[in-house]
């Protein structure tokens, strides 16, 4: 009887120890998942020009983030650190917090501000950093080039940018030729867009978008042909030497294409290589439009932006 009674209470020790332990690996992970906070996500982020991951010291950079937050966003923050693995001409940093977002469950962080005079050429990590509301953060790291501007491999800029309304100008060196000028139903709209500073292969796309379609690409990889008008495409191959770029070249002597030509109201683009619907896509309407230049120099991955405001009366 005695063995009996030891193999018992032998059995009923072991039992409540194993509850013991399992109450207390409970509570455990009960502590462990309190800890765990939701944190906030992040998408569609997007650094420099055609998010091409280089910044110019003293020039505009472009960033973008869509954020959704697992409370409330707190602040959002960015910062560009130098790497140890990298040698710089001095110690450089920067920091930008925006607060005004603070309160909202989610937000396009959509921001243009010039990367410092001060900025020392290199290799940096850019974080990104969402603090919320909840306690919770989220970092995410990526990789960004800054160059000074005589260094950068090629550099896009628009040595002609001209736009004609029938057989005058609409829009030259800098300037509009005639105030309160407007497009009207059967108008020619005819273009010439020159790019100095480029080097290997790129293409170029001139657009014309209607402003209440709410799409205003910063490079030809952002472009929803359902909601743009192809005035002009054009591309260049293989340039060994820095040099120009036109959608009407001049070799010297004379112009090697001729001005394409785009009736306002038109069935079709000049998209290529195959024009678009316009009246199915009821892409003419009254109201105010951007001509748009986008260029990519797929070589070097830099890009190019420039327009105008465009009124159409239909």
């Amino acid at each position: 009887m005695i063995r009996i009674k030891s193999k018992k209470m032998k059995t009923t020790k072991l039992f409540l120890a194993s509850m013991f332990m399992a109450m207390a690996f409970t509570a455990c992970d009960s502590d462990n998942s309190e800890d765990q906070k939701p944190i906030p996500t992040i998408d569609k982020i997007e650094l420099g020009l055609g998010n091409n991951e280089t910044g110019v010291i003293g020039q505009d950079f472009h960033f973008n983030a869509e954020i959704v937050a697992a409370d409330k966003i707190q602040d959002v923050q960015i910062k560009i650190t130098q790497k140890s693995t990298e040698t710089y001409s001095k110690a450089w940093n920067h920091e930008i917090v925006w607060t005004q977002y603070a309160g909202a469950k989610n937000a396009t962080v959509h921001k243009h501000f010039d990367i410092p005079a001060d900025a020392a050429e290199g290799k940096y990590d850019f974080t990104i950093i969402v603090n919320d509301q909840n306690g919770s953060r989220l970092e995410i790291k990526r990789n960004l080039t800054i160059y000074k501007l005589e260094n950068l491999p090629v550099n896009p800029v628009a040595s002609i940018f001209t736009v004609f309304l029938n057989d005058g100008f609409f829009y030259r060196k800098g300037a509009y030729k005639a105030d309160g000028a407007q497009y009207k139903n059967g108008d020619l709209l005819q273009s010439q867009v020159t790019l100095t500073g480029i080097k290997g292969s790129g293409k170029m796309y001139l657009l014309l978008i209607n402003k209440n379609a709410s799409h205003n690409p910063e490079s030809i990889d952002q472009i929803d042909f359902s909601k743009v008008i192809v005035y002009d495409v054009m591309e260049h191959k293989d340039m060994t030497e820095v040099g120009e770029f036109s959608n009407v070249p001049w070799n010297g002597t004379e112009f090697t294409r001729e001005m394409p030509k785009l009736l306002i109201g038109a069935a079709k683009d000049n998209n290529f290589p195959v024009a678009q619907d316009l009246i199915a896509n009821k892409s003419w309407v009254s109201g105010n439009y951007i001509f748009k230049a986008l260029y990519k120099n797929t070589t070097y991955n830099i890009n190019f932006s420039q327009s105008i405001d465009i009124p159409l009366a239909l």
